[in-house]
């Protein structure tokens, strides 16, 4: 049994997480091998509109499983709207997924191709009062996927990675932050969606929206090593290095995947 919670090791991995969340192996789990020809090209689907406030980012967390950047979500200061989704989605958290070495890392695939991670951005839909409350509906949250590619240095993400070494174990949180920005809005050309899934994390609810973007944003080796100076353990416990930090792709079983690209 996971006694000592999930997370991504032999014991405790993916693998093992059905015995204790029997909807791992749910209808619309996440995420998916996306295959490029597969998708069903839907000339409808309109652009997503991103609209992120930087100062209403609040703290910076080594939750332990990966490292995330909450958002004050009391206001639409910060949304997501239109694009393939109805209504008003407001911003709750980003945070990543990424490998022990630059060739995987990323949740999402492409024909089977991995990148070096992959960011999240997690949105509510306001029709509900909360977070917590939209997490349980299946049109609950929207998270939009956008694939990190090692290239040129990505000055939007060191703002995140300067403060990771305040954060590197468990539970370490970082208040004082410079207004963080999530790395890019997404590029519009080339995204999947909506596709039913889930949380790709316990308890992987299947309450997700998903939008991935085709177009990677850039990360240079060096940011890359930066992630993996985090821990998964807490401050006195045995070190263990975050990375692999992932949860590979699941079965469709039926799903479309539609795309507004050719």
């Amino acid at each position: 049994t996971m006694s000592h919670g999930w997370g991504y090791a032999a014991d405790n991995g993916p693998g093992r997480w059905c015995e204790n969340f029997p909807i791992a192996d749910g209808p619309r789990q996440s995420p998916i091998d996306i295959k490029a020809g597969e998708a069903e090209h839907d000339a409808h689907l309109q652009p997503l509109r991103l609209r992120y406030d930087p100062a209403a980012s609040i703290d910076l967390l080594n939750n332990g499983h990966s490292v995330q950047v909450t958002f004050a979500d009391d206001s639409d200061s910060s949304t997501l709207t239109e694009g393939p989704i109805s209504g008003t989605y407001r911003l709750k958290q980003f945070h990543f997924h990424w490998g022990a070495c630059d060739a995987r890392g990323s949740e999402h695939t492409v024909d089977g191709t991995e990148y070096a991670a992959e960011l999240h951005l997690v949105h509510w839909n306001t029709k509900y009062g909360s977070f917590a409350e939209a997490a349980s509906q299946s049109d609950g949250l929207a998270v939009v996927g956008v694939f990190l590619q090692i290239g040129e240095e990505n000055l939007h993400l060191q703002t995140v990675i300067d403060a990771f070494n305040s954060i590197k174990e468990k539970v370490r949180q970082a208040d004082d932050l410079p207004n963080l920005t999530p790395a890019s809005s997404c590029p519009h050309r080339w995204t999947t969606g909506p596709t039913d899934g889930s949380l790709t994390t316990p308890p992987l609810l299947e309450s997700v929206t998903w939008i991935v973007c085709r177009e990677p944003i850039s990360v240079s080796s060096a940011q890359m090593e930066k992630f993996r100076i985090l821990l998964f353990s807490a401050e006195g416990e045995e070190p263990c290095c975050m990375s692999d930090n992932y949860r590979p792709p699941q079965e469709l079983k039926g799903r479309r995947v539609r795309a507004s690209f050719k």
